[in-house]
């Protein structure tokens, strides 16, 4: 829960840094805005499909104010010095989530977190079959997370071209 916090970050700065950009230069994005802030909505929407199953403490919550405030400054910085750069961390980041919830998934199989009924939020959002399970949202989730790795690296390569993400049509829509 604590990583979906800073997730979706990146989308919001990126999506918002663009946005800028874009009205500075009174030119069209490509599609990048709207894509990147629907990746920034898609983990938030994750976020807050697990606290639905976990109970959040205070100090949790503390934690996540603090940790977010710092990641959002220094991936603002990171994002304004290296676009490039920063796009390839969040597809590394992607692909240690995707290895992540595949252990949640095994946990699960495995009988040692317990497959709960999915939370109403998650089945509205992903339009989850009635009698969805915990299992099905973490695969809708895992899949996601494959899809902002497989954004965020193209990204990246779009930079490593040389070129600007505008240049490239944005894969939006995926959601």
């Amino acid at each position: 829960m604590m990583l979906e916090t800073v997730a979706a970050v990146p989308g919001m700065v990126g999506g918002m840094l663009l946005h800028c950009k874009s009205l500075r230069r009174f030119e069209h994005s490509g599609g990048w805005i709207k894509a990147l802030l629907e990746e920034a909505e898609n983990e938030r929407m994750h976020l807050m499909t697990f606290m639905e199953v976990s109970n959040q403490r205070w100090y949790e919550r503390a934690l996540v104010f603090a940790v977010q405030g710092i990641f959002f400054n220094a991936y603002f910085v990171g994002y304004m010095i290296s676009p490039k750069f920063a796009h390839r961390v969040v597809g590394y980041l992607e692909e240690e989530a995707i290895h992540s919830y595949t252990e949640f998934l095994k946990e699960l199989d495995n009988g040692n977190i317990e497959n709960v009924p999915a939370p109403a939020i998650a089945v509205d959002y992903w339009r989850l079959p009635p009698g969805s399970t915990l299992r099905d949202v973490v695969m809708v989730v895992r899949a996601d997370e494959a899809h902002h790795r497989d954004v965020n690296h193209f990204a990246s390569d779009i930079h490593y071209q040389g070129c600007e993400l505008k240049e490239a049509p944005a894969p939006i829509g995926y959601h």
